[in-house]
């Protein structure tokens, strides 16, 4: 299994523990605003090397 493909299947088992847990909008606001937030505490040269490797990613 690859490692975007574990990252995957954590994920949704995370998401389905939280909506057992937690009321639906709850859960997606956890499961949308945690990749947000990490992704705003990079610095502006770490954001743009990260929109560069993934557009490279795209190409392939």
């Amino acid at each position: 299994m690859s490692k975007n493909a574990k990252i995957a299947a954590g994920g949704l088992a995370a998401g389905l523990i939280l909506l057992i847990w937690l009321p639906w909008w709850a859960a997606l606001l956890i499961v949308l605003g945690v990749p947000a937030a990490a992704y705003l505490t990079l610095d502006p040269s770490q954001r743009r090397r990260l929109r560069r490797v993934t557009r490279k990613e795209l190409g392939r």
